[in-house]
């Protein structure tokens, strides 16, 4: 993807990339200020699901509704964020995170063949799976297998869950011509890439002293151009992302 980062400032996922790397989420936003989370990114890909409610799910600068029963899979190292934005309670926001050696190792045909073509695609950043599509009800129904094995760990989970993403990367390679594209111009992949570093800093260092100054430092751009990137990307200044974590 065109905007890889360099590994610290990428997100630490707890899984173990040499046994089952691939870890599981659920009712995170009810800790979360406003149930709003914040942008962030790893390089594991990443399927979430809205279970009840509306929820306004970022990635880069394209804002995505996912309605009751909608999923998404996102793909790696793309900044993301999710915010609900109807109910009186916190959607439990079911999700996983994997690296895709979860399917076969990485120098492998399988894959060279199946994983990569979705991992390169600059302008597939992420895939929705409607609950209202009819043709797609196989794969919500496999995903919702996939939360269903990780609640309650039945024999063989593991073998279960390695194989509803096997089918659902072999649905996205046999439909990855047809498939809506994204397609993000040079100055948004360029802010991405600077949002990421800033945030970095004030993720790592929120309990210190941070100034516009050392934000435009980290980004290798003007103070006025660290207030753009917020703008654009989070719709807020940078103090406003600081205070907030700090809280």
């Amino acid at each position: 993807m065109s905007v890889a980062m360099d590994y610290q400032l990428k997100e630490r996922i707890p899984y173990n990339s040499t046994t089952f790397p691939i870890s599981f989420f659920h009712d995170e936003l009810a800790n979360l200020p406003q149930w709003n989370g914040p942008l962030h990114w790893h390089p594991g890909f990443e399927i979430a699901t809205a279970e009840s409610e509306t929820l306004d799910y970022q990635v880069g600068e394209k804002h995505i509704i996912l309605n009751a029963g909608d999923s998404i899979f996102v793909n790696g190292n793309l900044l993301h964020g999710i915010r609900q934005i109807s109910g009186h309670t916190a959607d439990p926001l079911p999700n996983i995170v994997f690296s895709g050696s979860l399917i076969a190792p990485e120098g492998s045909q399988i894959y060279k063949k199946y994983i990569m073509p979705f991992q390169q695609c600059d302008d597939l950043p992420f895939v929705v799976f409607s609950n209202k599509n009819e043709s797609l009800k196989n794969i919500n129904n496999l995903i919702q297998d996939i939360y269903h094995c990780f609640r309650n760990q039945p024999p063989c989970y593991e073998m279960m869950i390695q194989r509803n993403i096997s089918y659902i990367f072999e649905y996205i390679y046999l439909n990855i011509n047809i498939l809506p594209r994204y397609k993000s111009n040079r100055i948004q992949l360029i802010n991405q890439i600077r949002l990421q570093k800033m945030l970095d800093l004030i993720y790592t260092h929120y309990n210190g002293h941070i100034s516009l100054k050392d934000l435009a430092r980290t980004a290798n751009v003007s103070r006025s151009e660290v207030g753009r990137c917020f703008k654009a990307l989070m719709n807020c200044s940078p103090i406003e992302i600081l205070i907030q974590h700090r809280l």
